[in-house]
C-alpha cells in the first residue's frame, strides 16, 4: 500500500500557532544572536512533536520536516545553542515517537545546495547545510539509510552536464557519512536540466537513489514515458527500502511548473508500493481530500 504525506507546514495546526518555521531576519539575528535562535529552535522542536502526533491521529505516515527548524543554523554549532540539552532530548524523543508510530521522516534542503557548482565557496556552504541536516537526523536517531532521505537537486548545468555531474560525485565524497548514507537526487522541471535518465549517470558512479517527481517529469522527460522514468528511478533504491516519489499538479492560470493547491487526478503508481510526498500548496488538507476521494493506492 502506498503512503501519502506532505511537506513542512501543517495548515490546520498553524491556525493554533503550532509551527516549525519560526525564524527571524538577518538584522534580528545579528542583534540577538544564538540566544534568540535557540529559543525559536526549541519552540519549533516542541511543535514538531505536536505535528507528528497529529499526523498519526490522521493516519499520515510520511512527513517532510522543515529545513528551517533552527534559524541561521549555518552560523553556529547546534551544540552551542543555550537550549541544546532540551532540544536534543526532544529530538531523541521524536525519533522514538516516529519509530513507534511507523512514520517516515524526510527532508529537502533548499536550492542553494549545489554540489555541481564550480565555485568552491558554494560547495562549502552546501556541505555545511547538508551536514546540519545529517546532524539533526542523527540527533533524532533516524536510520542512516535513504529510508530517511535528505533529498536535493543538482541545481545547475554550467554548460556541460556531464562535467557538472562529475563534480557532484566528487563533492559527494566530501560529505559526512550522516549525509552520504541518506542523500538522494531528484529530477528537474526544465528540459535543459536533469531528467531521471541523466541522473542515472550519478547513480551508477556513487549509488545514491533517485527520487522521481511526477510533475517535473512532464517538463523534462529524457525521452522516457512516465512509467519508464518511475521504474528507472525505482531501480536505484536499495532492496527493502520503499522508494520516495513526489507528486503535484499544475496550478490553473499560472506557470505550468507552479504547484496547484490540491491534487485532482488519481495518482498512477502502476501497481507499485510507493511513499508519495504531495507537494500541493494546501499541504495536509490536499492529502486528506485526496484520501477521502480515492483512498490509498
Amino acid at each position: 500500500m502506498s503512503n501519502l504525506g506532505y511537506a513542512c507546514i501543517n495548515m490546520t495546526l498553524g491556525k493554533k500557532k503550532i509551527t516549525t518555521n519560526r525564524s527571524m531576519i538577518k538584522k534580528t539575528f545579528l542583534k540577538e544572536g544564538i540566544d534568540r535562535a535557540s529559543e525559536l529552535g526549541l519552540q519549533n522542536t516542541r511543535d514538531l512533536v505536536e505535528i507528528i502526533n497529529w499526523n498519526e491521529q490522521q493516519g499520515i505516515k510520511l512527513f517532510r520536516i522543515t529545513s528551517n527548524l533552527f534559524p541561521w543554523s549555518s552560523e553556529y554549532q547546534l551544540s552551542s545553542m543555550p537550549h541544546f540539552a532540551p532540544i536534543s532530548n526532544l529530538l531523541k524523543g521524536i525519533g522514538v515517537l516516529v519509530s513507534n508510530y511507523g512514520q517516515r521522516i524526510t527532508s529537502h534542503p533548499g536550492p542553494f545546495n549545489v554540489l555541481v557548482s564550480p565555485n568552491e565557496k558554494v560547495v562549502l556552504n552546501s556541505i555545511t547545510d547538508l551536514s546540519l541536516h545529517g546532524e539533526v537526523f542523527d540527533l533524532m536517531g533516524l536510520s542512516r539509510t535513504p529510508y530517511n532521505v535528505i533529498n536535493i537537486h543538482c541545481n545547475g548545468v554550467y554548460g556541460d552536464k556531464v562535467s557538472a555531474m562529475d563534480r557532484f560525485c566528487r563533492n559527494f565524497d566530501r560529505l559526512p557519512d550522516s549525509v552520504k548514507t541518506r542523500l538522494t537526487v531528484e529530477n528537474d522541471d526544465k528540459a535543459s536540466m536533469y531528467s531521471v535518465k541523466d541522473l542515472m549517470y550519478i547513480h551508477k558512479q556513487i549509488g545514491i537513489p533517485i527520487v522521481f517527481d511526477y510533475h517535473h517529469h512532464k517538463f523534462c522527460t529524457g525521452d522516457l514515458s512516465e512509467r519508464e522514468a518511475l521504474e528507472m528511478a525505482m531501480s536505484t533504491w536499495p532492496k527493502g527500502i520503499k522508494p520516495v516519489v513526489h507528486y503535484s499538479e499544475s496550478a490553473i492560470g499560472k506557470m505550468p511548473q507552479a504547484h496547484s493547491d490540491y491534487i485532482f487526478d488519481k495518482i498512477n503508481t502502476y501497481g507499485y508500493d510507493l511513499d508519495i510526498e504531495v507537494e500541493a500548496k494546501m499541504k495536509e488538507l490536499a492529502v486528506l481530500t485526496y484520501l477521502n476521494k480515492y483512498g490509498h493506492n
